[in-house]
């Protein structure tokens, strides 16, 4: 019976690491459809998500049934809470890169303008964010999840220092009011991404020490 439930473990394990491929994947072609204006990308992106959205409910139901029919404890109990919170979370990123790929879309339509913000950048750390939360799930490494943590303040910088800056060129070249408007919200769209990471890092420390630190306050 117990080599059957951890069986089950394992097989939610690997649906919610084919899930966050597809969220991952999503988040870097979207970035891409910006860069290189590609509605192709663009494309590729908005067919994904009911793909993330039906590997969704699967994980969800797979993992709920474990709960009521194992009635699991401790760590395994742990386990699976935290999966369907990351569920939750990979969920909400394959949303925001639609957002951010329709985004890119729409801009394909503007005038090209050099803006005063690295979107290639921000994508790549807010990727990188995601890819390392589910390394640390992967390998059950807490320090990992708590390296992810302290990547989520740069990501957090980079969303405040764009929209200064594309506030300025709202304010003082209007005429790219609608590129500038575009970008603020693809980046703040990629610093929802950032908290996404660190809620799926917050969840790994949840796994594997049993430690809540979602809203704790920050050490003096």
């Amino acid at each position: 019976m117990r080599k059957r439930f951890h069986q089950s473990l394992d097989e939610l394990k690997e649906k919610l690491l084919v899930m966050a491929g597809f969220a991952e994947q999503a988040i870097q072609r979207s970035i891409e459809a910006y860069r290189t204006r590609d509605p192709e990308l663009v494309e590729l992106v908005r067919r994904s998500e009911p793909a993330i959205n039906r590997l969704e409910r699967e994980i969800d139901s797979t993992a709920l049934d474990l709960l009521a029919m194992e009635q699991p404890m401790a760590v395994d109990l742990r386990f699976i809470l935290s999966v369907i919170r990351i569920n939750g979370d990979l969920e909400r990123v394959g949303d925001l890169a639609v957002n951010i790929a329709l985004r890119a879309g729409e801009t394909n339509d503007l005038q090209p303008v050099d803006l005063p913000v690295d979107i290639p950048r921000m994508g790549t750390l807010a990727a990188a964010m995601i890819r390392k939360a589910l390394e640390a799930f992967i390998d059950g490494d807490a320090q990992l999840a708590e390296n992810v943590l302290a990547l989520d303040d740069e990501v957090d910088k980079l969303n405040s220092a764009a929209f200064h800056a594309l506030s300025n060129v709202i304010r003082n070249q209007p005429q790219y009011t609608s590129q500038a408007l575009h970008a603020m919200l693809i980046a703040r769209n990629l610093e929802r991404v950032g908290d996404h990471a660190t809620n799926i890092a917050e969840d790994v420390i949840f796994w594997v020490k049993g430690r809540d630190i979602r809203h704790a306050a920050p050490a003096a």
